[in-house]
């Protein structure tokens, strides 16, 4: 599926109904009728079967449910792989859970780690413990969600990743925030960035102007969307990566932290 160290990226700006799996789910559907068919990797936003609600508990699914089925069907269907967060109940405990899903199924979950307290999400759901590195041909992909990307310690690159993935309902009042810190975390982290914003007014109002991007690890905009839902399609290549921080090894340098 992947060739010679390249990594073909589709990223999904979408306008997400509110509240609605049913209905963002068909949204998806057709929107992803125009993946290229080389892709190799779907990335969708956060949230991105009911949009950022507080309703945990009315709209948590487990591992039977409709999210999770229609990603493993997507996956199988297109092969390729797909990842994005959802509401996601484990026994008694409800997370924003990024799911990794090959043609083959689930590989891997990562859990929010830094929620966001003014949005009373810390009172919603519990907040990951683990970092998590994925694996894609030769690519390591680091996945975020939304509020992550605010903590550059988290973020530190220790050699193990080169794609840092940041999938969010980022609102338009802190779009500059956005446009900054992407930029930022690629290049202190000599990686690629993937970050995955969605469209539109969300049910409480907040208005969400998109920005979904590609930068490279001098943090140089490879592709951006505008506000309007879409897909964005960007090939990263892993060769260059790797040629870039051999000349400027800048890592070398960096310091340790440790996260308790």
């Amino acid at each position: 599926m992947i060739m010679n160290a390249i990594l073909n990226t589709c990223l999904v700006q979408a306008d997400l109904v509110w509240e609605d799996i049913d209905a963002n789910l068909e949204l998806l559907d057709r929107m992803l009728e125009e993946v290229p068919s080389d892709t190799d990797l779907v990335a969708l936003p956060e949230t991105f079967s009911t949009g950022f609600t507080m309703q945990s508990e009315r709209f948590a699914e487990g591992e039977d449910g409709k999210a999770l089925a229609w990603m493993r069907k997507i996956a199988a269907e297109k092969q390729i792989y797909v990842t994005g967060s959802i509401i996601a109940r484990a026994g008694h405990k409800i997370y924003n859970r990024l799911y990794w899903v090959s043609p083959q199924g689930v590989e891997a979950c990562y859990d929010k780690r830094h929620l966001f307290r003014l949005g009373r999400e810390d009172e919603h759901f519990i907040p990951g413990e683990d970092r998590k590195v994925f694996t894609l041909g030769g690519f390591r992909v680091l996945p975020q969600i939304c509020y992550d990307l605010r903590f550059p310690v988290f973020s530190r690159n220790r050699g193990d990743y080169d794609v840092l993935l940041n999938v969010a309902n980022w609102p338009a009042h802190r779009q500059q925030v956005w446009d900054v810190l992407t930029r930022a975390r690629a290049i202190e982290n000599q990686s690629y960035f993937l970050g995955i914003n969605r469209a539109g007014t969300d049910g409480l109002g907040t208005v969400h102007t998109g920005g979904t991007c590609a930068i490279d690890p001098m943090g140089s905009i490879m592709q951006k969307l505008d506000k309007h839902a879409g897909m964005l399609s960007c090939t990263l290549d892993l060769d260059k990566l790797r040629e870039y921080r051999e000349n400027f090894p800048v890592w070398k340098d960096a310091d340790r932290f440790t996260l308790r």
